[in-house]
């Protein structure tokens, strides 16, 4: 196999016009990839470290100059002359040079674009599909498609509006590929007619969900229901409904309460527990996310016995696609399923640790996007090559969303 010639890194845009990084592996045989990497508006205390500049006068202190040094000065010459077939050494050789638990010396950022880029310029060099290098390197059985969720009202931190909560999403029932997005696409449609019937504005957020100022966050649960049916779609039937809370950006710990703008009020953890349980009978859920705090693991404890038999409980913020965070996780039984982000450890091969992990305990993989995202697409070709259950890549407008459904929909022409 080709080995690593040169590795370059810079800057690019997000889909929020912010900085980040993109870095390119050429190997001596002259076959090159790139691969870029998303950011975080709602972060997790877990997460590992994204390396941002501070220097005021560039993107007002965001810009990646010192990642992009990371990349070229100290990441590049430790890596020429390796194999890009050897993915856990490449990994493990920039895990050595970091040094540091959190990726803080080198920044995760950096590290990811060259993990993903040498990933992706060695399934270039086997004339293979990068889902297809992917499940074979790591010794799956075979390539799978997830089920999409779309992410149809952005709040919290996602978006300039009064819903207190990150993520209303709809989650069609499993069917082809092409059918789920066609599906997903009519609904987001008609949830536009719903919002305007009733003069509610249609702009979106940083997930391309609608961001319109709602009276509660059960009106945005009704608002999608109608869409549905405005559609042609039944609940249960043909779709499920879930929340990401994001509990962590809404809960005073020296309160030890949930503050809710919206409502203008505010619940301790049991209540909140009982309120889930409440909309569990009205509404069709399936999937909970960060329903409580990043922190207390107790009343995670008592989300995952009271609910586990009837929702995806999922923890972000709670594991960070942190190997010993999930551990802890399934030491004290909590929660059922697992956002997998890479951005949130740093290489690929950490990433494919936790996976397996959690798959071995049985909990459900979503493989997540992130609120600042580029147009890069590696997500999908990792969900696919995994078996991941389900593929968070936001809404179905704005094109570093749509660009993810697009290769989804490619792979399922392949593979289905």
């Amino acid at each position: 196999m080709g080995k690593i010639k040169k590795i370059t890194a810079r800057e690019i845009i997000n889909s929020t016009g912010e900085p980040t990084i993109e870095t390119r592996v050429e190997l001596d045989n002259g076959l090159f990839s790139k691969a870029s990497v998303p950011s975080g508006t709602s972060v997790g205390s877990y997460e590992a470290f994204d390396m941002i500049d501070f220097d005021k006068k560039r993107f007002f202190g965001h810009g990646r100059l010192r990642a992009i040094a990371k990349v070229n000065e100290i990441i590049s010459p430790a890596l020429v002359g390796m194999e890009a077939g050897q993915q856990e050494a490449i990994d493990k050789k920039m895990i050595e040079l970091d040094g540091r638990e959190d990726k803080s010396s080198l920044g995760a950022n950096s590290m990811l674009s060259v993990s993903l880029a040498v990933a992706r310029v060695a399934a270039l060099e086997q004339k293979e599909e990068l889902y297809f290098y992917l499940q074979k390197k790591y010794n799956y059985e075979k390539p799978s498609l997830p089920i999409p969720i779309f992410n149809f009202f952005n709040g919290g931190k996602h978006a300039d509006t009064n819903l207190d909560f990150q993520e209303f999403l709809y989650i069609p029932k499993k069917k082809k590929i092409a059918e789920m997005i066609r599906q997903g696409v009519e609904v987001f449609k008609s949830l536009k007619q719903e919002l305007k019937a009733v003069g509610y504005d249609t702009d979106v957020g940083l997930e391309g969900g609608f961001a319109p100022e709602l009276n509660s966050s059960i009106e945005a649960l009704e608002l999608i229901s109608a869409a549905s049916l405005r559609a042609g779609y039944e609940p249960k039937l043909d779709y499920h409904l879930g929340i990401d809370i994001g509990s962590e950006m809404l809960y005073d710990e020296k309160k030890g309460k949930y503050i809710f703008a919206l409502d203008n009020s505010y619940l301790v953890n049991d209540s909140l527990i009982s309120l889930y349980e409440n909309w569990l009978e009205k509404y069709p859920l399936l999937y909970l996310e960060d329903g409580i705090a990043e922190n207390d693991w107790d009343s995670w404890q008592k989300l995952t016995e009271r609910l586990g038999e009837k929702l995806l409980i999922v923890g972000d913020d709670l594991f960070a696609t942190n190997i010993e965070r999930l551990r802890l996780g399934l030491q004290k039984k909590t929660a059922n399923s697992i956002i997998i982000k890479p951005n949130q450890v740093g290489t690929l091969t950490e990433t494919i640790e936790c996976i397996k992990l959690a798959q071995n305990h049985n909990y459900k993989i979503i493989v997540s996007h992130r609120s600042q995202e580029t147009n890069d697409d590696f997500i999908v070709d990792l969900a696919v090559a995994t078996g991941a259950d389900y593929l968070k890549a936001g809404s179905l407008s704005r094109g570093e969303r749509v660009a993810k459904y697009n290769r989804l929909l490619e792979i399922g022409q392949i593979i289905e």
